[in-house]
């Protein structure tokens, strides 16, 4: 919680230094940051929100579990975001540039809901 956005940012062992937009700042993106909490757990993802979006099996809404990854956006392409989900709603993620690690209700954010993609419990 609180760790910077950094685009790019994140690795298995914690924030790194991004890349682009990120290269200043050690930080998270939101891929990075859901890479390091399942390799916490032994489980090896891409660091990129599309990959992660196939590295798994898919949940529907109603059977969310903590710590499954919860896509947002990208119409019809790869999903754009990911956060990890904490239960009742809630999401852990990495934002954008400026902002920094955090909790946000999404299950019923005028933002998140509309653009919800599906989830995925990886493996």
């Amino acid at each position: 919680m609180g760790t910077p956005f950094s685009w790019g940012g994140g690795r298995p062992s914690g924030p790194t230094t991004g890349i682009g937009r990120g290269a200043n700042t050690v930080g998270f993106d939101c891929s990075g940051l859901t890479l390091y909490a399942w390799s916490k757990a032994g489980i090896s993802l891409g660091h990129y929100t599309g990959t992660q979006f196939r590295q798994g099996r898919r949940v529907p809404l109603s059977d969310l579990r903590k710590g499954d990854l919860v896509f947002f956006g990208g119409g019809s392409g790869d999903p754009t975001h990911v956060g990890l989900y904490l239960g009742g709603g809630i999401m852990i993620h990495a934002p954008k540039t400026g902002d920094v690690v955090k909790k946000t209700q999404f299950l019923d954010s005028s933002y998140y809901r509309p653009i919800y993609r599906g989830a995925i419990r990886p493996a």
